[in-house]
């Protein structure tokens, strides 16, 4: 099966939107919201989405913004959001996405790249930890609005 990774287009939208919603669990991933977003990012140059299609349709996405932050001089890559399809996981696909990612953030001057992972989402930890990364603290949240 041949696997391709670029960057989102307009017409990904719909797919990248059930992505969110299906695999990635946010169940206000709307398709109007997800177009919303993606426009806004588009207009960003510190965000990047790649989506990955295989056998003709969109099976995985991944969304990154570089951060500027105190001690981190040059900024880093925060990833935002990764999910493949099921049936398509456990062929690299993830492992493709997070490259491209990582490419990028060497194209844009960023020594690391760091993300959040649902506490539950244990396969996704050992996923992350399988291609080189290190769990190094935990992420908090509240609602405020």
């Amino acid at each position: 099966m041949e696997i391709t990774v670029r960057p989102i287009q307009k017409s990904d939208y719909p797919a990248a939107a059930a992505i969110w919603r299906d695999v990635l669990d946010i169940i206000n991933a709307t398709d109007e919201s997800v177009t919303e977003t993606y426009e806004q990012m588009a207009r960003d140059e510190n965000y990047a989405t790649f989506v990955a299609r295989a056998q003709g349709r969109v099976v995985g996405l991944v969304t990154a913004v570089k951060v500027l932050a105190i001690g981190h001089p040059g900024g880093y890559v925060k990833m935002n959001g990764l999910g493949v399809i099921g049936e398509y996981r456990h062929q690299g696909i993830g492992k493709l996405l997070m490259d491209r990612v990582e490419e990028w953030a060497v194209k844009h001057g960023a020594p690391y790249v760091g993300l959040a992972s649902g506490i539950r989402r244990t396969d996704a930890h050992a996923f992350y930890e399988h291609i080189g990364y290190q769990k190094t603290s935990f992420w908090f949240r509240k609602n405020i609005k």
